[in-house]
């Protein structure tokens, strides 16, 4: 019954969750089904083993592509599945949700956001997931967003991975159970805003040492609570989330936390694939993660006319498109970044992100960027779940999430995507004009980006050296 209710909740989930078509892939749930139990006793990212996905695969060697991510111990687990046999697709999906392990702070289950992928000659595609707004609650002391990372990676991933999604949780689940170790950036975040979160008393419990003061650079995080959500996850889909009785248990211990959900919200709230903003230069295509994703706008008209990318994102957002979705929000998106004058409009401080890449040795590419639309969202958890809840959007202004992919004649040249607030899509334009010309990506003002930078069908990955990222893959021996 278990098996056959795994397999239900996929192929659900295959033809709700995007509003385009997507060509499917056969099933594999009694494999998936095994690897959950195989990977459920390893102790260690490092011995993931050859049943990662749910039979024996030999170990890649050679070149198997690149993963730039903002924190270490999640670039690893993306490296770990390229090893393995991945896809950039599955590593991308593995690192999304190894991050909501390691770097909650900015991207957590409860948070969202938007990932490029391409696919050999293809034209890249957009998979936009922002945390959705919920109706409003007056029950709500502190309004959450539905969560949308694990609803948007699997849809990602189903379109474009090569095993099944369960496979690539296990680390996840590993990292939450036994422990990972508290990065330079996530506890830099924790500094930043310990005394209102450690009002929670939940989230107190997690990122506190025994005698009370914030985890440092090191120390050990373990979440036992995110970890059972995750498995549960891993043996019932992620389809169990926003339909079924995982769905319900998550929608109650938010409550309990003040988030003002509902189960209806959970089930109809969708992510939406999407084709990307293009900008044609000097030979090279330039692809922009399109609107609701707004980052993509204002780098793709500074790397089009070197215009302000925060002027052109401030003009869009204070002009009126009521009633434009879908197609006609991207044309209007387009027409704006083809016109290519200078904008001024204005942008308050907006809140942090995190961003990662993938390529494989196959010339795919993945370029994402995510959110909680707040550092550590609201400061509260699901209770029971170990779920850190993001912020409502409209409770703080959006995120610039920004991320692009640079083709010329078919062939990769470069996946960017970037994180650093206000800076985020000016410091993504620049980047993708120094993946063009062939110079080094700058790393300056307050801008964070992590590039993988191809040549004849190779990449090199490049991370900011102020920031406590990673690149790891090329090559392994």
């Amino acid at each position: 019954m278990e098996t056959q209710h795994v397999a239900h909740r996929r192929t659900t989930a295959s033809r709700t969750t995007a509003p385009r078509p997507m060509a499917g892939r056969l099933t594999r749930t009694a494999c998936a089904m095994s690897a959950a139990v195989l990977l459920a006793g390893c102790s260690d990212v490092s011995h993931i083993g050859h049943s990662l996905f749910g039979k024996t695969t030999p170990i890649v060697t050679g070149y198997i592509g690149t993963v730039v991510a903002d924190e270490p111990r999640a670039a690893l687990v993306g490296r770990d599945v390229l090893v393995h046999g991945g896809n950039a697709a599955d590593a991308a999906a593995a690192v999304g949700m190894a991050l909501s392990v390691t770097l909650p702070s900015r991207a957590s289950l409860g948070g969202g956001g938007a990932c490029l992928v391409s696919r050999g000659s293809e034209a890249p595609q957009a998979f936009v997931f922002l945390p959705a707004a919920p109706p409003v609650a007056a029950s709500a002391s502190r309004q959450a967003a539905i969560p949308m990372t694990p609803r948007g990676l699997f849809t990602m991933q189903l379109r474009y991975g090569s095993v099944e999604f369960a496979d690539l949780l296990g680390p996840s689940v590993r990292l939450a159970r036994s422990g990972t170790t508290v990065s330079r950036v996530l506890a830099q975040d924790i500094a930043a805003v310990y005394t209102p979160l450690s009002a929670d008393e939940a989230a107190r419990t997690i990122f506190s040492r025994p005698d009370g003061s914030p985890l440092q650079n090191g120390d050990a995080l373990v979440q036992p609570q995110l970890a059972s959500f995750l498995e549960r996850m891993t043996n019932l889909g992620v389809g169990d989330l926003y339909n079924g009785a995982l769905g319900g248990i998550f929608v109650d211990g938010a409550n309990r936390a003040g988030a003002g959900l509902t189960t209806a919200s959970m089930r109809t709230a969708m992510p939406m694939q999407l084709a990307a903003l293009q900008v044609e230069q000097d030979g090279y295509t330039a692809s922009f993660l399109p609107p609701p994703a707004d980052g993509g706008i204002g780098a793709a008209a500074a790397f089009h006319s070197g215009a302000s990318a925060q002027g052109v994102v401030g003009t869009w957002r204070g002009e009126d498109r009521h009633g434009l979705s879908g197609d006609a929000l991207l044309s209007a998106a387009q027409t704006l970044v083809n016109a290519g004058s200078s904008r001024s409009g204005a942008l308050p401080a907006l809140p942090a992100s995190t961003s990662y890449v993938v390529t494989d040795n196959k010339g795919g590419a993945v370029a994402c960027a995510l959110t909680d639309n707040n550092l550590f969202g609201t400061g509260r958890i699901a209770d029971g779940t170990g779920v850190l809840l993001a912020a409502a959007p409209g409770r703080y202004p959006a995120p610039l999430l920004s991320a692009a992919i640079l083709q010329r004649r078919g062939s990769l040249v470069a996946a960017l995507a970037a994180s650093g607030q206000n800076d985020a899509a000016d410091a993504l334009a620049q980047a993708a004009h120094a993946a063009v010309s062939g110079t080094t990506v700058p790393h300056e003002g307050q801008g964070r980006v992590n590039a993988s930078l191809c040549h004849g069908g190779t990449c090199q990955g490049d991370t900011d050296p102020r920031g406590g990222g990673l690149s790891v893959g090329s090559v392994n021996n």
